[in-house]
């Protein structure tokens, strides 16, 4: 998993916003990243950014 997820614009592609990304855990897996209460959280406002309609 990533510590930091960077959102670009629509060509040509800008900055949008930086996401750092904290799980606070100790045994950091990706499955238990995406059990944590928190994955939803980032995956749900980064999804907003990405401005993607399918």
């Amino acid at each position: 998993m990533s510590d930091r997820v960077v959102v670009l614009t629509k060509r040509p592609a800008t900055v949008k916003n930086i996401h750092e990304i904290n799980f606070e855990m100790e045994n950091r897996t990706p499955i238990n990243c995406r059990e944590s209460p928190k994955f939803s959280k980032y995956f749900d406002t980064i999804w907003k950014e990405l401005d993607v309609h399918a």
